[in-house]
């Protein structure tokens, strides 16, 4: 390494570091450039990266905003009611709450997705998955 600064080092061949001014390189051939989370293999050819599933109950929900659906919920080590259903509108939806919003009485819900058991619509869902499957869920 010279002296008085540091150089920036870089994945090689069998997890060995060099420098990147020692990096091989071949005149007149520009490296391809490589999008986050791809592969480029021994002969220089990019491979995308592999889809990443992300249907979450949260996205799920937000998909669907607007819709009412009836909420089941438990709540252990509760000595007043250990299940309840919320039945309302989904305003909202995020990793770990939900906010329904009951169109009688105009009340608002923040329920935690921890006590979620499961959700039922009177509608067909929209459920576009994110990695090249599209469309709606088959209605009976």
């Amino acid at each position: 390494m010279p002296t008085g600064g540091t150089a920036s080092m870089a994945p090689m061949a069998a997890g060995a570091m060099f420098p990147m001014s020692a990096q091989p390189s071949v005149p007149g051939v520009t490296p391809p450039a490589v999008t986050s989370g791809s592969v480029v293999t021994p002969t220089g050819m990019t491979l995308p990266a592999p889809p990443r599933e992300e249907s979450y109950v949260e996205n799920i929900l937000r998909m669907n905003l607007g819709k009412v659906g009836t909420f089941y919920m438990t709540y252990e080590n509760n000595s007043e009611w250990n299940a309840k259903i919320f039945k309302g509108v989904v305003e909202a939806a995020g990793r770990d709450h939900i906010v329904l919003s009951d169109p009688t009485t105009g009340k608002r819900f923040l329920l935690l997705t921890l006590n979620l058991d499961y959700v039922t619509f009177d509608e067909p869902l929209n459920y576009t998955l994110p990695f090249g499957s599209a469309g709606g869920l088959p209605t009976r």
